[in-house]
């Protein structure tokens, strides 16, 4: 049996990327490459458009070296005088193509991908799209990336590699990419994001974390006529101008008129279990007739989806692994490929899903796609449109994807914890959820009237919330002021608190350790600490 595949002619063959290459043909390739001033100034075996492809290809492959991601490209190509290039050859032509051409492709396929009519993406008119932050990418140790990057230091030393700082802007309802920033931590998330904001468009409803509720950044974000719905923290105290029927109310941010919403948020689980968080929205949208509070408190949580596509791109796609580069401009390069690569695989995918009228793109699983994709660039397969089916939109690909539809998405609930064998947090991340997946059969949601707007005093932080339980320091600085004279040893106060287990009381360990650092305990002996002062009680946060 023979098979037939279609590739470029002559030196041009290796230079594909099996089906996706249709999202990404060899006209823009191309065009990116003059634009860019990447082109080869001579024909020789491996021409600059075989090289961007080859980038692309250490993405999709990236548990290999770039050696056998070139043989897994010419794999397909059985018959074809193709070259052996050695890896000097490989890295040489990374080098003499640069950054720029990757970045501009990049520039071409980011962008929204779903159709108006795709279920899940709108809130009313509007996109919904979300900014979040990834700093979990990490680089090779190399001195190049330390200078460039940084390494994070903690209390238990250095981190083991550099990381790098990805801000994105995200289309919530497919998890494409409508924008990309990326460099070192220290100018913080609000930085890169604010690198992004032309991005947003009138048509489109952003939805942010806390960390983006700066004046600056949202009066840039309502300058570009885009609506945002945008969680505040704690300590802002927004002046109270009038109390709307649904229990929000309007208020002033710098030169915006916006309104709050204050609500606390209970989920119930099948096995009994409860938690419950409180809320406080910012929003351009000030009519609470045509947007309850309710409606939009349970809009907010679209704002998640952003961490599934930095969960397809950083374990799916990446596997974990460090990045391949050893210098910043290799950094700069593997980067935008990978974005490139991650936007073609999501534009196939969604491109599928719409095949199906009412199909929800939460159902198209990455993994699926990714797989079918490796397996069409080892076998060439797709790499020009068929002859006979030139209005094929589906492909192999996305036949895929469609074979294996994820069930509809469940309303569930599980424990955030650190899930290290050797993590010493573990009862900072105790909050009551359960330590396994457990479905959600309740969803309370509770909109708080402000109460009578409190003037700010020194050192007072009006919340507007109910107050909050005392935390762990307190109810042990209380059972040592019992006696404030006695010697207290650690699992006697464990046992007081019923902390119970090897994990926990080791844990438990440390946070008295941290707190005798701190000044509110005095440790006497190993694992025997005493009340630092009598009042110490007050003095605690």
């Amino acid at each position: 049996m023979t098979r037939a595949v279609t590739v470029a002619d002559g030196v041009f063959a290796p230079g594909h990327l099996g089906e996706l290459t249709q999202v990404l043909p060899f006209e823009l390739v191309d065009a990116v490459l003059e634009e860019t001033g990447a082109t080869q100034r001579r024909l020789r075996d491996l021409p600059s458009r075989v090289g961007v492809y080859f980038l692309l290809g250490l993405g999709l492959f990236e548990q290999v070296g770039a050696r056998l991601v070139w043989d897994k490209l010419v794999a397909g190509l059985a018959g074809l005088p193709v070259v052996s290039p050695s890896e000097k050859a490989l890295r040489d032509l990374r080098r003499r193509i640069g950054a720029a051409p990757l970045r501009a492709l990049f520039e071409v396929v980011a962008g929204p991908l779903a159709q108006p009519h795709t279920p899940g993406v709108r809130y009313r008119g509007w996109r919904t799209v979300a900014f979040d932050g990834c700093s979990s990418l990490r680089v090779p140790d190399e001195e190049r990336n330390r200078g460039w990057l940084g390494k994070f230091r903690s209390r238990f030393g250095m981190a083991g590699y550099p990381t790098l700082m990805l801000m994105t802007l995200v289309e919530t309802g497919t998890r494409g990419l409508l924008g990309a920033a990326f460099g070192p931590s220290k100018p913080g998330e609000l930085a890169y994001a604010l690198r992004l904001v032309h991005l947003l468009r009138p048509d489109m409803l952003l939805l942010t974390d806390r960390g983006f509720d700066g004046g600056e950044f949202l009066e840039a974000a309502a300058a570009t006529g885009a609506q945002f719905l945008a969680r505040s923290k704690s300590t802002r105290r927004p002046p109270i101008l009038a109390v709307l029927p649904d229990g929000s109310y309007l208020t002033q941010v710098h030169r915006l008129r916006l309104r709050v919403i204050e609500a606390k948020v209970t989920m119930t689980g099948a096995d009994g279990s409860a938690v419950s968080d409180h809320y406080r929205l910012l929003t351009t949208l000030l009519d609470h007739r045509t947007d309850p509070a309710g409606a939009l408190i349970s809009l907010y949580h679209e704002r998640w989806e952003i961490e599934s596509a930095y969960f397809a791109l950083r374990h799916t796609l990446l596997r974990g692994r460090v990045l391949r580069s050893k210098d910043p401009a290799g950094i700069e390069q593997e980067m935008w490929a990978l974005l490139v690569l991650y936007q073609a695989i999501r534009t196939v995918m969604v491109t599928a899903v719409e095949s199906r009228p009412g199909t929800d793109p939460d159902r198209a699983g990455f993994t699926i796609a990714l797989e079918a994709a490796r397996d069409s660039a080892t076998t060439a397969t797709g790499v020009l449109p068929p002859i006979d089916k030139p209005t094929d939109l589906v492909g192999h690909i996305g036949g895929a994807v469609l074979a294996g539809l994820l069930p509809a998405r469940r309303t569930r609930f599980s424990a955030r914890i650190v899930k290290s064998g050797i993590s010493r947090y573990h009862s900072w991340n105790a909050d009551g959820r359960p330590p396994t997946s457990v479905n959600i059969t309740a969803i309370d949601v509770v909109v708080h009237q402000p109460g009578p707007h409190q003037p700010a005093t020194p050192g007072h932080k009006h919340t507007g919330f109910p107050a909050q339980k005392p935390g762990r320091i307190t109810a042990v600085l209380t059972i040592m002021q019992s006696a404030p004279d006695r010697p207290w040893r650690v699992l006697d106060l464990a046992n007081s608190l019923g902390i119970a287990g090897a994990k926990p009381v080791n844990s438990f360990r440390t946070q008295m350790s941290q707190w005798a650092r701190a000044g509110l305990l005095t440790k006497t002996a190993p694992g025997t600490y005493a009340i630092a002062s009598t009042t110490a009680l007050t003095a605690a946060p």
